[in-house]
């Protein structure tokens, strides 16, 4: 593993110099280069690290590296740099704009024929394939895995990856996503993995849809809400949706997941319309559970 002897973070400025090391390594564990150090980003980062893997970042804001202090793991100047001394390049960035633009922008200049680049964040499955096809010409391969789980799950290391692409690919990177899931499924070829996670999203939503409709009865019956809720969980009716309530997404944050989750859904629309498949009445459910969710969450805790 690339270190200093008292573990401090190297920076690399020769990409030769990364390249060579990152070739030797490869006969034993691949280089995994990682872009996007946010919420869930930073701890799967770390896993990978902690995993044995010789870990690799560069950040558009250099700040965020600091997340990584204390994590062995090489720190470059530049993603092309970067993109050379890895055998993998994992990015977990907000938008399928943002993945395009790294890629096009700097790591498709340093990777090498073989390589591999993963996007774990949530997108259209119609950008897979058009990423797949902008690779393809330089020997670069791609997989689509987005995660399940939140900040809590990649912490705890029990995400779950919902891998697109080909099978060959989604098994030599089976052990980096081994180091921070629970569970790993290939789920066919480019765009699948994205194609689950909007599935999963959607329905997480419209979950939450009908759990805001059954509260609002609670207060005329004469119901505490916030109990009621807790006893759902219990019981039969118990989902993830529920479950969030009040751990996960509390009063203080829910503006953020409800907003996430209203552009989630308008990815779900937009993957169904690419293909011609009316999902008009599962989109406007699931929109719903999204904007109603801070009014939810306003009920359990008056």
């Amino acid at each position: 593993m690339l270190r200093h002897e008292h573990n401090e973070v190297i920076s690399r400025r020769n990409g030769h110099l990364g390249r060579c090391r990152a070739m030797s390594a490869a006969t034993e564990r691949p280089a995994v280069g990682f872009i996007g150090l946010g919420d869930q980003g930073l701890p799967m980062a770390t896993a990978v690290a902690e995993a044995g893997f010789s870990l690799h970042a560069w950040a558009r804001r250099p700040t965020s590296l600091d997340g990584l202090s204390g994590v062995p793991h090489v720190r470059h100047d530049d993603a092309e740099d970067m993109a050379a001394a890895c055998d993998i390049v994992a990015l977990c960035v907000s938008t399928d704009e943002d993945v395009l633009q790294l890629v096009t922008g700097g790591l498709l200049e340093g990777l090498r024929p073989g390589s591999v680049v993963v996007n774990h964040g949530t997108g259209v499955p119609g950008n897979a394939v058009r990423l797949t096809e902008v690779c393809a010409p330089h020997g670069v391969e791609v997989l689509d895995a987005p995660v399940s789980g939140g900040r809590p799950a990649a912490e705890a290391r029990r995400l779950t990856t919902l891998v697109g692409g080909p099978q060959p690919v989604a098994e030599r990177c089976g052990a980096v996503f081994a180091s921070f899931s629970r569970h790993v499924v290939h789920l066919g070829g480019a765009g699948a993995g994205q194609t689950a996670k909007l599935f999963n999203n959607a329905l997480l939503m419209m979950n939450q849809a009908n759990i805001s409709e059954i509260v609002e009865l609670a207060a005329p019956l004469g119901l505490d809400p916030a109990r009621m809720v807790e006893v759902l969980k219990l019981g039969s009716a118990s989902s993830a949706a529920l479950t969030l309530l009040n751990t996960m997404v509390t009063l203080e944050n829910v503006e953020h997941p409800s907003g996430v989750e209203a552009l989630d859904m308008e990815l779900f629309d937009t993957a169904m319309r690419d293909v011609g498949v009316a999902a008009e009445a599962i989109t406007a459910r699931g929109l719903a559970g999204a904007h109603r969710l801070p009014e939810l969450l306003r009920r359990l805790n008056p």
